[in-house]
Order: C-alpha cells, then structure tokens, then sequence
C-alpha cells in the first residue's frame, strides 16, 4: 500500500501478490477508461503479452450495467460485487473471449471489484486452469486483497497527481519568476526611456540609452543617410548602407525589419531597422548589428519605444527650429525694409535668437537657376543645414524666391563668405541630386540701414548672372563688370531717362505693329552680333534678323556698325536690365 513506485508497478505486484497469495495461475488488474467506457488490463502476473494486447485492442470489455450479455468483469464493477465463472464453456456472456482464454489455457475466472470510499476503480481477475467453485472464504480473501489494492492504487494516484501537482507548481512558480524578471526589465526599459523624454535628453541620450539596454551599439539616421547621433558599445560601432550605395529598387522597409548585409559592412553581417514616424512619414532610422531572430520580444518593445521617444525629439526639435525660423523671417523682412520704428528693436530682438547684429554682416542671395523645379523651402533647408556649424550664427530666411543669409564678416574679409556661397551651392546639389543655384554675394553692411540696399544689390547681381545664361555660380559685383557698376549707381534717374529716350522709337513701333525689334537687338548683341546665333534664338529665318535690324537702325538713326553707337545702344539695355531688378523693394519672407 505504501510502496513509492509507479502505476504499472503497483498493479503487476498486486497480480502477483493475489497468484502467490491464492496459488493461482494468471491474475490481472482490469482498471476502468470512463472516456471510452471500457475496462483495460493494465497489470497482470502469468498472462502472455499477446492475449493482454489482444483483449484490450480487439476484445475490449465494454461497462454496459444491467445489459443481460454484460461480461462478468463489467457486472461485478458495475455492481460492486464478485462475479465467477466457474466454467467460461458454458457462460455465455463469457464468448467474445473463449477462444483467447482457451488459447491461454484457463477454464475458470473470478472478478472482484476494486473499490475505495464506494468507488468503484475496476476489477481484480483471477484464473484457474481447471474448473473451479469459489468458495466465500476464498471470495472473502480476494475481496480483502482487492480493497487494500485499491487504496494503494488510489494511494499511487494522489502521488502522482501530487508530484504534478508540484511539478505544475514549480513550473509556474519558475515562470512567475521569469515573468518578474521581465516585467522588472520592461519598467526599467520604460523609466530610462521615459526619463530621456522628460529631460529632453535628444537622439543622443536616446541613442545611448537603446545602446545600454540591448547591449549593443546603436545608429540614427535621418531619411537621406546622414547620420544623427551614433552610441558604441565595448568599443564597438554599427554603420548603415551608405545613402549612395543603397539599392533604389529595393527601397528601405518602413517597418520593424530586417536588411542584409553588404560587402564593406561593419560589422558584417545583417542589420535590424526600426523606422521612425511622424504619421505617415519617416523622419529617422535606428540600425542595430544583427539579425531580429536575436532580439526577445522585450528587445524589440525596447526599440520600438526608443522609436517612439525619437520621434517626440525630433518633433519637439523641428517645433522649436520651425519657430525659431519663422522669427528669423520676420526679423529678416524687417531688417530689408528698412523701416525705421523697426530698426530701433531689430538688434535686441536678434541677440535673442543669438544673432549680433552690432557686427559687419555680408548679404548671400541665393536663387536656384531656372531649369530645375526646386521650391524655396527645399533650398532654405539646404543652406541652414550648411550655416549649422557657422559661429557667429548666419541669420537667413527665405524672401519671395531667394534664400538670403546675412553672413558675419571678420576685418571685411569676404574670403569666408563666398566659401559658404560656394558650400551651399554643394549642399543644394546633395540635396536635390541635379538642381543647382547661383548665389550672390555683397559687401558687409556696417550699419542696419545699409541691409535694404544690399538686399537689392544682391538680388539684382543673381538676377542678372542669370540673364547672361550663368548657371551655379557664386557672383560678385566685381565679377559682373558693367553691370556691377550700374547696379550700384544709387541715383539711376539719368540713366533712366538716358536709355528711355535712346529706346523709346524701339517700344513704339513694337507696341504700335506687334513686332520685335527691341527684342531681336537685345539678342543681338547678347549673341556677338553673330546673325545665324541671333536667328536660332528666334526660331527665324536670318534675313529676317537682317530685315529687324536695318528697321531699327533707321527708328534710332544710327548704325550698329559704328561702335559708340552700338556701345550707347548696349548700355541702354544693360540699364533696363538693372533698372528691372534693383528698383523694386523687398517682398515679405515666405
């Protein structure tokens, strides 16, 4: 009863115990299956393997209480009481199993319940080779054997239910202590995260917290591959597919994902990308070295919420720069007005967003050349990203079209300025791949009124390097020759009425006939005087720039072949053109 061994252990030796005991050939322990309501031999003493296999597989002893053809072992479980057969030749209800039971060579059986606090368990079978008559001294032993059986069977069951049952426990005590664990790792991932947010920590602190919490170093960049902070871990550093060597094909997945590797890779191998949103859009990409079947799932959350806490850092930075620029604008557009009542708080207000306007400033003016489609915007981000790492800080907004950068100037050296001219014009190119720009740039302005007509000086050397079909280039005044000079000019009133008067017969007859001959001048002399150039520029035929320019001759009263006369007529145009871009005032900055 109080043996410590397994089930079918127990029901072997109970078998065994009641041959010894009764000197019985074969005994065995019927236990009962409720799902499929049968009676199964699960241990047995003098019983071959075949006649158990077979009686269970294909004769199994079905519980049928109360059927008149009930086998013996189904009545005494069903009634709690000890069934015989004295002779299985002549029980009916005994012939499903005679010819097993005459091959294993019995012609007697006994079935006494196995019953424990009135439950029935299943049966204990005893079998003689000979016919034979139960007694009630021999039914009253086996009863008793088959009571103490069943406890010990019940006794064997709540063990094993027991060491389940501890065995459940400590499973699940082990995973409560892994799911402790996990949690204490989640809320330690949340209040270092969090902790970065609320101190305002930036991609840096982000990017270093990731790094310490997976273990591993860290990478962010924004949308074109430029990177935006960098953490190494153990010495060690994580790069991404370089902006130029990434497959345009295969676009970088906007989810949580894995990207494999490249031959130049450090380290090799692959990279896990977590995108960083601001809705619908990219702002930024986490790299991590490695494959995503390395990182848990609490891994994962870690990265994703460093996504999450990225993205509210470069909100919070794209809010304060958009309002620090639209506050640049204003200034600006104040500045070029040249309004007095604004240029008495002009300087306080620029020392507050760091700009010292008490020192000479050079006025760039840039436009972006014509054949590309580049908007302002694009242009503005191109050139505050080169002017970051300028101290002192450049103060620029965009004003209509152009992009103009008041550029502090150090002994009136302008070496420096035209250095960051010409480094905008390489950050526009990056930028937007095949857009390109001219930038203008002017001499320092000592004093506050002076940034209006700088403003227009610089708008008007752009405007006019362009007219002459000069494409991203930096511009001087010096470099523009004559036109340098007419655009500084500040009284333009003579030369107004100069080239008014010399051109006027031009604009006339071409109001008056709908013609070009002021047109087909001006192209002429832009073209050397070259007939068949001015004619391609036309689209018409070349006697027809012979025929406008005899007409002209004759409405000016002079001839293109003598030179004072062709020079006066080319300084006419050349005032038109100044006049056109220097005359008019700032516009407000977009």
């Amino acid at each position: 009863m109080n043996a410590p061994v397994s089930r079918a252990e127990l029901l072997t030796l109970v078998s065994r115990t009641a041959c010894e005991l009764m000197d019985y050939q074969f005994c065995a322990v019927m236990l009962a299956d409720p799902d499929r309501g049968v009676l199964v031999m699960e241990g047995s003493c003098g019983m071959s393997a075949d006649y158990i296999a077979g009686v269970n597989a294909a004769h199994p002893i079905t519980l049928r209480p109360g059927d008149p053809d009930e086998a013996p072992s189904s009545r005494a479980f069903s009634t709690q009481r000890a069934v015989q057969v004295s002779d299985i030749s002549m029980a009916p209800t005994f012939r499903p199993w005679e010819g097993v039971a005459r091959q294993e060579g019995f012609r007697s059986m006994i079935a006494v319940p196995l019953l424990v606090s009135g439950r029935a368990l299943g049966t204990l079978n005893c079998y003689l080779v000979d016919v034979h008559e139960f007694g009630p001294d021999e039914t009253d032993l086996l009863t008793t054997l088959a009571h103490q059986a069943a406890i010990a069977i019940e006794a064997a069951r709540l063990r094993d239910l027991e060491a389940r049952t501890i065995a459940d426990l400590r499973e699940l005590n082990r995973s409560l202590a892994e799911q402790h664990a996990l949690l204490q790792q989640g809320e330690q991932i949340h209040r270092e995260l969090t902790a970065v947010a609320l101190r305002t920590g930036g991609i840096s602190s982000v990017s270093a917290t990731l790094s310490s919490l997976l273990r591993r170093p860290v990478l962010v960049e924004d949308p074109a591959g430029a990177p935006l902070a960098s953490s190494s871990y153990e010495g060690r550093t994580v790069d991404a597919p370089a902006p130029g060597g990434r497959d345009v094909a295969r676009p970088l997945p906007e989810e949580l994902a894995e990207v494999p590797g490249w031959p130049t890779a450090a380290p090799p191998g692959p990279r896990v990308m977590a995108p960083v949103r601001l809705g619908d859009e990219v702002v930024a990409r986490i790299w991590l070295p490695g494959s995503l079947a390395e990182l848990s799932p609490l891994d994962q959350r870690a990265l994703e919420h460093a996504a999450t806490i990225s993205a509210l850092e470069l909100l919070r930075a794209r809010t304060a720069l958009e309002v620090e620029w639209r506050l640049a604008g204003e200034l600006l557009g104040d500045l070029l007005s040249g309004d007095p009542t604004a240029l008495r708080t002009i300087t306080s207000r620029a020392a507050r967003l760091g700009h010292d306007l008490r020192t000479p400033h050079a006025t760039l003016v840039l436009k972006t050349d014509p054949e590309h489609g580049i908007d302002v915007q694009a242009a503005l981000g191109a050139v505050r990203t080169v002017s970051a790492s300028i101290r002192p800080r450049p103060l620029i907004a965009a004003v209509a079209d152009y992009v103009v950068a008041l550029w502090p100037v150090a002994d009136g050296d302008l070496a420096g300025c035209i250095a960051g001219a010409d480094a905008m014009r390489r950050a526009l190119r990056s930028h937007a791949h095949t857009a390109t720009a001219s930038v203008a740039v002017i001499r320092p302005c000592a004093a506050l009124q002076e940034h209006a007509a700088a403003f227009r000086l610089a708008r008007g050397a752009v405007e006019l390097s362009q007219l002459r079909g000069r494409r991203d280039v930096t511009v001087t005044l010096a470099g523009l020759g004559i036109y340098g000079l007419l655009l500084q000019l500040e009284d333009t009133r003579e030369l107004a009425r100069f080239a008014d008067g010399l051109l006027r017969p031009l604009r006339e007859h071409d109001e008056a006939r709908g013609s070009a001959l002021l047109e087909t001048v001006a192209t002429h002399l832009r073209h050397d005087l070259s007939t068949a150039a001015t004619a391609a520029a036309l689209y018409v035929h070349p006697n027809t720039v012979g025929l406008r320019l005899r007409r002209a001759e004759e409405l000016l009263g002079l001839s293109f072949a003598d030179v004072e006369s062709l020079a006066q007529v080319k300084v006419a145009l050349m005032v038109d053109d100044v006049l056109a871009f220097s005359s008019a005032g700032p516009e407000s900055p977009s």
